[in-house]
């Protein structure tokens, strides 16, 4: 009897989860250029590239930032969330760039699919080990991972609005950094 409980229990979770995502991406999908723009958080990025170059290309002294510095520099568990929010609306910027380059728009918009699933990955185990505050040891690898994907993200987008609409170029800029 537990198991088919448990079973239950967890096939609830994944549908509402689904359900979640889907709703999610039909709102934003139905939402015009401007009104997506508007919905991007502010994320720091100097300091979330830094994070990211500094894992990318490693120095003989790996160990010079601490965990405590790179949670700061990323801004918590909400500066992990708001990348998180923030992936989902670039993803959304991507798509509809498609609208005017479509070759490389459904490209870019792939890449950035698989680097927001790196995202929320990393943002999740964050979460949730913060949360059960278990197994701390692995936070800043994720802390990383996360850093290194949000700015690939953004550079990819910025790119390709650069190469496909120069005219909402400045703009997006502006609202991502």
């Amino acid at each position: 009897m537990l198991p088919v409980l448990l079973l239950s229990l967890v096939a609830a979770v994944l549908l509402g989860g689904l359900f979640y995502q889907h709703t999610v991406t039909n709102r934003l999908h139905r939402c015009e250029w401007n009104d997506l723009l508007i919905q991007l958080q502010p994320v720091p990025t100097a300091p979330v590239s830094r994070v990211a170059d500094e894992y990318l290309n490693p120095q003989p002294n790996q160990l010079a930032t601490e965990p405590i510095d790179i949670w700061t520099a990323l801004g918590g568990l909400d500066g992990m969330r708001r990348m998180r929010k923030n992936a989902r609306v670039l993803i959304e910027l991507a798509a509809y760039a498609e609208r005017w380059n479509y070759t490389e728009g459904v490209i870019v918009a792939e890449r950035i699919r698989r680097d927001a699933l790196q995202l929320r990955r990393a943002t999740f185990h964050i979460a949730l080990r913060t949360a059960l505050g278990a197994d701390r040891l692995r936070i800043p690898f994720y802390m990383h991972e996360a850093a290194v994907a949000y700015p690939l993200m953004t550079q990819r987008l910025l790119a390709l609005y650069q190469t496909s609409h120069i005219g909402l170029y400045p703009r997006l800029a502006e609202a991502l950094n």
